[in-house]
């Protein structure tokens, strides 16, 4: 009976893959996998057979309840964690976007590139990417770009250019990101070294991985700046509007929560906490305790509105794992003897079938790649360097390549920029990037 379950528990995952490439939300989704496989773990208790039983008895020997709490209580309440970090993050954020730190570091930028198109594209991702190594989510994504296209374009930077090197760059913050590392690092938790995996263990494959995308998004957007001329594309001022007294020091603010986190070991919520509490006063948002009061409220307010809709997935996802790891037994059952043990075998793989990152694939934890997850479990691969094999395609063909992700499709409607431009560049090249971000990974971790 166990490869009857594990057939179903096959044949689900192909369907969620299907259902999701279809655009089905995707809370909902894996509420209703969560309950489907949480089934099937209560069937396989009682219809297996003794000695498969007796092999896996850790699980087939909890109670109902047991299962039903471990799924739907225990999942959800242990990410909480995860939660509170992207409240806090979006908060930081929006401290940023208020106090007028990110519209001044970026007029600043723009003042030092002039009316160089290559340099002033350079320094702009340069500084998204420090900007997004501590803020997330849409609201912050959009409300920068509502600034930093704009100035591409009127430039004469082609639009798919434009909207690439910024949506690549943003990306690319996001592997040093310590709000981004507990999201992902969650989904890893019931795998071999999971709970033990830091941010600090993370850093030396996350900055080498940043490296690289920044590398190929400054060298090929200059060559296709250079190459591609100037274009008449955007009426817009280049301009960045005044956003009211910014003191010099008040521009370090984006990143000083990377630094306290990683030179003196603090929390990452407190150096948030901290480092927006500096930003306002700094700014003279702060010049009596009522004022500063209202802007940390008003901030957080904003803040949970902008990561309202991920916080829901996040409440489902641990659902989901937790499911997946009592299927574990089944999935072992059928997919031991045919998944590469290899580790050079399977970063391979990767590298060749990148694109399934895309479309909330099997390749990105921001869609199916939950499944994969806990199918990779099942072969006792280490979070070590799974955390970077499964992060990596998420990030690269995700976060930066994908027209599924909201501030993409956001930004070639703003920029107006055609959708089969916008992917004829940003597929091959993020294809490139996983590949290269896979060896790498194999190397420092395989």
């Amino acid at each position: 009976m166990e490869y009857v379950i594990a057939i179903i528990l096959i044949l689900s995952f192909i369907a969620c893959i299907i259902y999701i490439l279809r655009g089905s939300n995707l809370m909902i989704t894996m509420l209703m996998m969560a309950t489907l496989w949480t089934i099937l773990a209560i069937v396989g208790k009682y219809a297996c057979g003794a000695g498969f039983a007796e092999e896996n008895a850790n699980v087939i020997g909890m109670s109902i309840n047991d299962i039903l709490t471990n799924v739907y209580t225990t999942g959800p309440v242990g990410w909480g964690v995860v939660l509170v970090n992207v409240m806090f993050g979006a908060f930081f954020g929006r401290v940023l976007l208020d106090t007028g730190i990110v519209s001044t570091l970026i007029r600043k930028t723009v003042e030092l590139g002039g009316d160089k198109p290559v340099v002033t594209n350079i320094l702009l991702c340069i500084v998204s990417a420090a900007c997004f190594t501590t803020m997330t989510g849409p609201g912050a994504v959009i409300s920068i770009g509502v600034i930093v296209l704009p100035i591409l374009l009127t430039l004469g930077i082609k639009k798919n250019v434009a909207v690439w090197s910024y949506v690549a760059s943003v990306a690319a913050g996001f592997l040093l990101n310590p709000v981004i590392f507990a999201q992902y690092v969650a989904y890893f938790a019931n795998a071999e070294g999971g709970t033990e995996y830091t941010y600090q263990d993370n850093l030396p494959w996350a900055a080498v991985a940043c490296g690289i995308m920044m590398g190929v998004i400054l060298v090929y957007s200059s060559v296709l700046t250079i190459r591609g001329g100037k274009t008449a594309a955007w009426a817009a001022p280049k301009s960045v509007p005044e956003s009211g007294h910014v003191p010099g020091i008040a521009l370090l603010c984006p990143v000083v929560p990377i630094l306290l986190v990683i030179i003196f070991k603090v929390n990452v919520i407190l150096a948030m906490i901290v480092t927006s509490i500096l930003a306002l006063l700094l700014c003279g948002k702060g010049k009596s305790g009522g004022e500063l009061s209202r802007s940390i409220s008003k901030a957080f307010a904003d803040g949970v509105v902008d990561s309202a809709a991920i916080m829901g997935f996040f409440l489902t996802v641990p659902m989901f794992c937790n499911a997946a790891s009592l299927c574990a037994p089944y999935f072992k059952v059928l997919l031991a003897p045919v998944v590469p043990k290899n580790t050079l075998v399977i970063a391979a793989a990767l590298a060749v079938l990148a694109p399934l990152g895309m479309n909330r694939g099997p390749l990105t934890l921001m869609g199916a790649g939950v499944v994969t997850v806990g199918i990779l479990n099942t072969i006792g691969m280490p979070t070590t360097l799974m955390f970077p094999f499964l992060t990596g395609t998420t990030i690269i063909m995700n976060c930066a390549t994908d027209l599924t992700q909201s501030w993409n499709s956001w930004a070639v409607g703003y920029t107006k920029c055609e959708t089969k431009d916008f992917l004829k560049l940003s597929i091959p090249v993020g294809w490139v990037m996983t590949a290269m971000v896979m060896i790498v990974s194999w190397v420092m971790r395989g």
